[in-house]
């Protein structure tokens, strides 16, 4: 490979890390979150969060539109395992369908869905087990999930 080569790869990956790190958190004015429910009983109860899922492929494509995204696996969610279509108020949480409550949230990147998975799991289990407000939870996830990360999951 020539130097040339190299450093046009090299710019490539640092441009698309780039472009993942600002969609690390949604845009505040179309994904300011959303809620269904803040009823602790209902979010608690065993399989709600599977039943209320249901985000249409339409609705898929006027998120991924509404953030300059083709489709899945091009732009910011470019890689083997594209972007989810996340929502910002997790399910398990009482959060949304509504489309203020969603955003394309890449898989790869420092801050990617996995990485909000096991923050939404672990206020779910507080909010369950009476250790945190369901309300304070979906404040905090809505606010600036990676700050909730770190204050409730811990350091990456």
């Amino acid at each position: 490979m020539s130097m040339k080569t190299t450093i046009i790869a090299v710019l490539i990956a640092l441009l698309s890390a780039a472009a993942i790190a600002d969609y690390q958190l949604p845009d505040r004015q179309m994904t300011p979150g959303a809620t269904r429910t803040t009823n602790v009983a209902y979010v608690c109860k065993p399989g709600t969060a599977a039943k209320d899922r249901y985000v249409t492929q339409k609705v898929r494509s006027t998120v991924f539109a509404a953030y300059g995204v083709p489709a899945n696996y091009q732009g910011i969610c470019a890689g083997t395992e594209g972007c989810e279509v996340d929502h910002l108020i997790s399910l398990e949480l009482g959060g949304s369908n509504a489309l203020s409550n969603l955003w394309p949230q890449p898989y790869a990147g420092e801050w990617n869905a996995h990485q909000k998975d096991k923050l939404e799991h672990k206020l779910h289990k507080l909010v369950c087990s009476g250790q945190l407000p369901l309300e304070d939870a979906q404040r905090e996830i809505s606010i600036n999930w990676i700050d909730a990360y770190k204050k409730y999951v811990g350091p990456r």
